[in-house]
């Protein structure tokens, strides 16, 4: 088959609007989001899931045409990456959350200088926030929030087509996420940090009934002992709050490519 110039450039004209734009998209989700975007996923695996899931989503998805390498084919590539990347941004703020949960409690208890490589991102947080973000993903997994997120991507290019830019109060929006990802931390920390804060003032008054009480050879192992206890009796209901965060995080992100 042979091709003329002009032939050539419609054809890679027909293919940039058909696949390329809704790779970016899909990329920028997979590269970013929970699960799909940790560390532990090699970057074969990550590339070969954007094709697979562009191959399946794009022949669905109406697509304007640009010139080739021209400045607007250029614009629409980043904005349609940075859409995708927010959007899986949005959900892995949602495990930080757990992370900083974790972190909070395990200061409160004791445990701040137990810590481990996040393979996540790499740095060092404390082991309880590890815990806490397995199991957050293992509840994510469950509930199949990751088909939630993907068909939540699809969504996305029938409510923000590409090329279209995302309105000033889309980003506000955004921003707020960041008040919702401590809101949430504080959620999840909130039942054994109060209880644990109980312990610490029982302390406190028996070291100003007993002054000789030597309260690190006692306070400590009993607070960490105290705070394992309440993180069991806790567990239901850190799944349930997460399962609440999740469902609510879904439903934001929604409304905010609706709006």
């Amino acid at each position: 088959m042979t091709f003329t110039a002009n032939g050539l450039e419609t054809w890679l004209l027909t293919l940039l609007s058909t696949y390329a734009w809704p790779f970016f998209r899909i990329t920028g989700v997979v590269l970013v989001a929970p699960v799909f975007g940790t560390r532990l996923v090699p970057a074969r695996i990550k590339i070969a899931l954007a094709v697979a899931l562009t191959a399946a989503l794009a022949p669905a998805v109406e697509a304007p045409q640009a010139a080739a390498w021209s400045l607007a084919s250029i614009l629409t590539i980043a904005h349609e990456l940075l859409l995708g990347v927010v959007l899986g941004f949005v959900l892995q703020m949602l495990f930080d959350a757990l992370v900083i949960a974790g972190q909070t409690i395990a200061m409160t208890m004791g445990l701040g200088f137990a810590t481990m490589v996040d393979p996540q991102r790499g740095v060092s947080v404390p082991l309880l926030a590890q815990f806490f973000v397995i199991l957050g993903i293992l509840v994510f997994l469950t509930l199949n929030g990751h088909l939630a997120l993907l068909a939540l991507l699809a969504e996305s290019f029938e409510l923000i087509p590409i090329g279209v830019p995302l309105g000033r109060d889309s980003l506000w929006s955004l921003l707020a996420e960041g008040g919702e990802m401590f809101a949430g931390a504080l959620r999840l920390a909130l039942p054994a940090v109060t209880a644990l804060l109980v312990v610490n003032l029982a302390f406190g008054v028996m070291s100003r009934a007993a002054p000789t009480l030597n309260l690190f050879a006692v306070g400590f192992p009993t607070a960490l002992l105290l705070g394992l206890v309440f993180l069991l009796l806790d567990i239901g209901g850190f799944v349930n709050v997460f399962s609440a965060l999740l469902d609510a995080t879904f439903l934001r992100l929604g409304d905010w490519l609706a709006g």
